[in-house]
């Protein structure tokens, strides 16, 4: 085997091109290239294939594109399956249409700007429609309680709350625990400590305990409604429960749904008793505060029963948000495991972006209502 080299004799009426070596895949290397640079795109009249080796496809295309005009089949009489080869090429590249022209830079930018906002506006579109089914199916399964399969309703009460349970008590602690020593060390320049009470006790009961919860849930039961009902999907055993007359929402949605709506503010009132548990004993390490003075501090604390009622009244809210979108997210998987994984990675993204979202409004609204 032998690199692919090449002459060009231009002392005769037509210019000569002798080629040496193999023309092949393999033995081109930058050959091609030099080939294009000598014969800058004039006509070969003649070649000289004496000590050619072999030839394949590659060569035959490097040809091809260096020459301005087709060899005739007399230069190829020397090795008439090489001509076949270089002819087939030919036609292939001479028939072949040219790629399209791309645009500027500036038109592709507002282009996925475009596509960005016709796929929100899609998604919109289907996350509505979905939450219309859903209301449906929630009104037809209060109307008729004996269709509500209590088995599944049950099990997804375990796998989504109690399997949930240590998890969001041990996050909760150590958020409280963060607070506390976050407010312990800045209270204390300015002589009040004691103040560190109220501090830990309305962003525990306000904010942290819910909003904590709920991400949680979002990155752990959004995801696995998700890739359960996407995989159902992908199966196409949705599709089979809705031939044998079983309606998908009743089945798969509406226990998932129920599970965290029932899971979820208790879910967050454990966080709230952990994350106070957590304040607490920083408190006492940190300010020498006891758990006697902490606690009758908190209860002293003024509207703190709007506070507790603040923070669980956001629990229903954030439960419907993240088992909706977990189970929209995995109704709209298709066939392929590239989708089912996208839409896995949608529902967490867009359950946390929601709580997020809701919990900035919530917390607007109780500023304007004054609770």
């Amino acid at each position: 085997m032998a690199a692919a080299g090449f002459e060009i004799d231009e002392g005769g009426p037509d210019l000569t091109l002798r080629l040496t070596g193999d023309w092949t895949a393999t033995q081109l290397g930058r050959i091609s290239q030099e080939l294009d640079r000598r014969l800058e795109q004039r006509c070969v009249g003649a070649v000289d294939l004496s000590h050619m080796g072999r030839f394949d496809t590659a060569g035959a295309l490097a040809l091809v594109k260096a020459s301005n005009c087709v060899l005739p089949k007399s230069a190829w009489a020397e090795r008439p399956e090489a001509g076949r080869i270089y002819a087939m090429v030919e036609k292939l590249e001479r028939e072949s249409a040219a790629p399209p022209p791309r645009a500027p830079g500036w038109v592709r930018g507002f282009a996925k700007v475009g596509r960005g906002v016709q796929d929100i506006a899609a998604e919109t579109t289907l996350s509505l429609a979905f939450l219309g089914r859903l209301i449906t199916a929630s009104g037809s399964a209060l109307k008729h309680p004996g269709r509500i399969r209590w088995p599944a309703w049950v099990s997804q009460t375990e796998r989504a709350g109690l399997d949930a349970l240590p998890i969001v008590a041990v996050t909760s602690f150590f958020i409280g625990a963060v607070v506390a020593f976050i407010g312990a060390d800045l209270l204390s320049q300015f002589g009040f400590d004691v103040f560190a009470v109220e501090l830990i006790a309305i962003s525990v009961l306000r904010e942290f305990a819910v909003v904590i919860t709920a991400v949680l849930l979002a990155g752990r039961s959004a995801s696995s409604f998700a890739a359960e009902v996407g995989s159902m999907k992908m199966n196409q055993e949705i599709d089979a429960m809705r031939v044998m007359g079983v309606d998908p929402f009743q089945a798969l949605v509406i226990p998932r749904l129920a599970a965290l709506l029932v899971m979820l503010p208790l879910l967050t009132f454990v966080a709230m008793i952990t994350g106070l548990l957590g304040g607490l004993l920083v408190a006492w390490s940190q300010l020498s505060l006891g758990p006697a003075f902490f606690i009758q501090r908190m209860v002293d604390i003024q509207d703190i029963g709007n506070h507790l009622f603040v923070g669980l009244s956001k629990a229903p809210v954030f439960a419907i948000v993240v088992a909706g979108i977990g189970c929209r997210q995995g109704m709209a998987v298709a066939g392929d495991v590239d989708s089912l994984g996208r839409r896995v990675t949608a529902a967490v993204v867009q359950a946390i972006f929601a709580i997020i979202l809701l919990d900035a409004l919530f917390a607007m609204t109780f500023l304007e209502l004054g609770i």
